[in-house]
């Protein structure tokens, strides 16, 4: 019995990459930025917008609600952020990608194929995004305004 088990134990030692198993240090999207970020896009849209900031794993960091703001923009922003964190492009251009090619895509769950959500990265690697949701001139404007947050912290993710 006890050769078996060193036999098993010895297999699992060889087993390719065990050997070199290490801990993952990943960029993220702390509470400081999303507040940053969320901060600034609200400031560029106006009070009436809703605004939410992910992060790498897609949980909600931050949400502002503006004074005024309706109460379905909590549910768009949020989806608009996890869409351009999932997909690691701004929603409008994922919605127009969607139309006719992999609309498959559409039916995840949490996914939003609406224009207003930004992703947050370091270089090619997607941290996070931001959504928002109410402002006077829809999508263009709301993803303008996100980008304008992720550009407020755009020295931290260098």
């Amino acid at each position: 019995m006890s050769i078996r088990l060193a036999a098993a134990v010895a297999a699992l030692i060889a087993l390719p990459g065990a050997a070199g198993a290490q801990v993952l240090m990943e960029p993220n999207v702390s509470a400081k930025m999303a507040l940053a970020i969320a901060e600034t896009a609200m400031a560029e849209c106006g009070s009436r917008v809703s605004v939410a900031v992910v992060d790498r794993a897609g949980r909600l960091r931050v949400f502002v609600q503006g004074d005024g703001a309706a109460p379905h923009n909590l549910e768009l922003a949020r989806r608009k952020a996890y869409t351009a964190r999932t997909f690691g492009r701004p929603t409008a251009e994922w919605m127009q990608r969607t139309e006719t090619q992999l609309q498959g895509q559409r039916q995840l769950g949490e996914v939003i194929p609406l224009q207003g959500g930004v992703p947050i990265k370091v270089g090619e690697d997607t941290i996070g995004g931001v959504g928002l949701s109410g402002a006077p001139n829809g999508g263009p404007q709301e993803e303008a305004c996100g980008k304008a947050g992720v550009a407020k912290v755009a020295d931290q993710l260098k």
